[in-house]
């Protein structure tokens, strides 16, 4: 028995700072049918509060314990280990570390950093990891979308410094099993009482359904042409709102 529906936020629930059409009644027809509902995040240009803040702002019903970014993850992680970050990320996201202890370094946090993933920060990063610090990254999404089109992600750049380094990153975020099993847990369901919904096959879809939850892709965000051939097993929606119209109006 489905009791929890897991949302990926950009591409599913929003676009460019706006929501996508029909996203606030279908999120609200969810809460409204019992489904206890969790808003997931790769971004690395937000604070968990700031991506809290804003989709209060834009309409949907969300309390802070529902949002989990792989942001926030990280920074548990460093916590649980008492390690000190070179923290090679975007300048938005700074407050989400701000009190922690950066002094010599032990440890690469690396996010979608924009322009400081330039060749002196990612030398450095390097530098460290060959003096073993382990490698913790956001997620190995490959690209998203913005205004329209498609963006490098920090992906790739974690799969440099895995390569130059011989070293292999600790993700944190999406793909990671262990990000859905947290997520699973603190919302008291089993992977087969939750489904995943989101517009990046790879790191939502296929990355979910290895954990044994049921997922959705949906034709918006970065979706593309041909992603749902990549899991046959999966549901293929429009939109989240063509979802929960036939989850929730299904005879």
């Amino acid at each position: 028995m489905l009791k929890a529906v897991l949302l990926d936020i950009s591409g599913v629930l929003t676009e460019d700072g706006e929501a996508l059409p029909g996203a606030v009644e279908a999120v609200a027809r969810l809460a409204s049918s019992g489904f206890r509902l969790r808003f997931l995040t790769n971004t690395s240009r937000k604070t968990s509060a700031a991506v809290c803040e804003e989709l209060k702002r834009l309409g949907f019903d969300v309390a802070p314990e529902q949002v989990f970014t792989a942001p926030g993850a990280i920074r548990r992680h460093l916590e649980r280990h008492r390690l000190r970050p070179y923290l090679l990320i975007h300048e938005n996201l700074e407050p989400e570390f701000a009190d922690l202890p950066g002094d010599a370094p032990n440890a690469v946090v690396l996010g979608d950093a924009e322009q400081r993933l330039d060749y002196a920060h990612l030398d450095e990063a390097f530098r460290l990891l060959l003096e073993g610090a382990p490698l913790i990254a956001v997620g190995t999404n490959r690209y998203f979308r913005e205004n329209g089109t498609l963006h490098l992600d920090a992906g790739p750049f974690v799969r440099a410094l895995e390569v130059a380094a011989g070293s292999e990153a600790r993700i944190l975020g999406k793909p990671s099993g262990d990000f859905f099993r947290a997520v699973l847990e603190e919302a008291g369901v089993e992977p087969g009482e939750a489904l995943m919904v989101g517009d990046d096959v790879e790191c939502d879809v296929l990355a979910a359904m290895e954990v044994g939850l049921e997922a959705c892709l949906v034709r918006s965000g970065k979706y593309r042409q041909g992603d749902e051939a990549r899991a046959p097993e999966a549901r293929c929606e429009a939109s989240l709102a063509a979802l929960v119209e036939a989850l929730l109006d299904a005879p």
